[in-house]
């Protein structure tokens, strides 16, 4: 294959390689009723005038599968970061000791089971459609190559190529949605 069809391929293979990627970190939001640090990953705490993540002023973690344990750096940040987790709205309802903030992980109900396996079907949707669009494009960029004298049987190749990146990404953002169902949906 010539240079330019080689730097649409690694072009268009990055771009479903970062939609996969996506994927993955939109997966890691959808709580699946075990505690997971990253289900705070969105808490924004007041932290001397700017907004600042929750795992920047805190130490999170998850003793047990039911529960969550923030341990702010400095003691003065309980209430705010109590506040805060109140106001993301996430559906849990903090314990402040006065020395950290315990978050009990309620279990999901089975219609709220299928309220985030929905969602996550929405986010492997949206995957899907970014992968293939990474594939049209460079399919059309090698079209207008072709018109530039790039040989026919290359553009050919270049189209299955293309394909077949398409498909493997595509298995892969099954998969793991298959294994989020499964996560989501075992109690």
């Amino acid at each position: 294959m010539n240079e330019e069809l080689d730097f649409l391929n690694d072009e268009a293979e990055e771009k479903m390689g970062n939609a996969v990627k996506h994927f993955e970190r939109e997966l890691v939001k959808i709580r699946a009723g075990k505690a997971n640090p990253q289900m705070l990953d969105s808490v924004k705490v007041d932290y001397y005038g700017t907004l600042s993540p929750l795992s920047q002023v805190s130490n999170i973690n998850t003793p047990d599968p039911k529960s969550i344990v923030v341990q702010p750096w400095e003691k003065s940040m309980l209430a705010p970061i109590e506040k805060a987790i109140m106001a993301a709205n996430l559906g849990f309802n903090p314990q402040n000791d006065g020395t950290v903030i315990r978050i009990v992980v309620p279990p999901l109900t089975e219609e709220r089971r299928k309220e985030l396996v929905k969602k996550a079907k929405g986010e492997a949707e949206n995957c899907k459609v970014s992968i293939r669009n990474a594939r049209r494009d460079a399919i059309d960029a090698a079209k207008k190559l072709e018109k530039e004298g790039v040989p026919e049987d290359e553009v050919k190749r270049f189209e299955s190529n293309m394909q077949e990146l398409t498909d493997k990404h595509i298995k892969k953002a099954d998969q793991l949605l298959e294994a989020k169902e499964s996560d989501i949906m075992t109690i």
